[in-house]
């Protein structure tokens, strides 16, 4: 079976209930933005980050199994792919895609464990 992919790791540190809004994200190779939503429902959660200049001002989704840590001292969460492919992804439009099964599973697919 593998691993879900909308679901945070053991590992993480995520504490349930914790606002995420404005932390830091930071991919393997450097800083991409900042939390500007986020969800911890089960089997969907996400961040939605604001990349701001870095790609264009553009919005992001990432399943929360790609965070690998979360350092709540220091408001940072660190994901376990590189800018590059974080660039790559899906593109998002909140009003398009929150919520939408086809994006989920065309997101999911992307980021699933195979593709680390």
């Amino acid at each position: 079976m593998t691993e879900n992919v909308w679901g945070y790791h053991e590992t993480s540190g995520r504490l349930a209930g914790t606002d995420l809004t404005g932390y830091k994200v930071e991919a393997t190779d450097g800083s991409i933005g900042k939390v500007d939503k986020h969800s911890d429902e089960v089997g969907s959660a996400y961040l939605v980050v604001d990349t701001g200049p870095w790609i264009f001002g553009k919005e992001v989704l990432l399943p929360a199994g790609t965070v690998t840590r979360i350092d709540a001292d220091d408001r940072k969460i660190h994901v376990d792919r590189t800018k590059e492919q974080i660039k790559n992804a899906p593109e998002f439009d909140r009003d398009t895609h929150l919520g939408n099964e086809d994006y989920h599973r065309q997101v999911g697919g992307y980021y699933g464990p195979d593709r680390i």
